[in-house]
């Protein structure tokens, strides 16, 4: 066995602590938009996609601490942790891991003004970018392939439940 890489350790267990914040952040927005009379749609999918989510932080954990760190990369991340506060910012309390409808107006600031889906693009670029910072060119690429698929259904049914909400702002609006 080499040795341990402090900076790929400390990059690892930054981008844990990061995502289990947002999960105890997305489980309290998730319980606050459900009291607001939200609806959640695609429950199904759910534990796929944080099982998918988690061997690639598995994947990347396991192959990656005794990497050297790649800077251009973990400059990359850092670009992406701007777009994450961006996002985080512009959502605010209906920012959530699952897929919630509310009879309320849609969010239209911040990216959301350019694009529909930008956290997905933030995702997808993370799922690339995570395991680079470390060397892991393979786990990148069977993560992005997963991700992809798993997009393809959680898109699909976030989009549905899109269609409803803009199906009754036209009505009530």
């Amino acid at each position: 066995m080499g040795a341990v890489s402090i900076p790929a350790v400390l990059f690892i267990g930054f981008v844990v602590l990061q995502r289990l914040g947002e999960l105890v952040l997305a489980r309290r927005n998730t319980a606050a938009l459900m009291a607001r009379g939200g609806r959640e749609i695609g429950a199904s999918h759910y534990p796929l996609m944080v099982s998918m989510h988690t061997a690639w932080l598995l994947a990347t954990a396991w192959f990656g601490w005794q990497a050297p760190v790649s800077l251009s990369w973990l400059a990359a991340y850092v670009v992406l942790q701007g777009m994450r506060v961006w996002i985080l910012a512009s959502l605010g309390s209906r920012w959530t891991t699952r897929v919630i409808i509310l009879d309320e107006p849609l969010v239209v600031r911040g990216p959301y003004r350019f694009v529909s889906h930008p956290n997905y693009m933030l995702v997808v670029a993370e799922i690339i970018v995570v395991p680079m910072v470390l060397g892991l060119v393979w786990v990148a690429a069977i993560f992005t392939v997963l991700n992809a698929a798993m997009l393809a259904l959680r898109i699909s049914v976030e989009q549905r439940g899109l269609d409803q909400v803009r199906r009754h702002e036209l009505r009530v609006g």
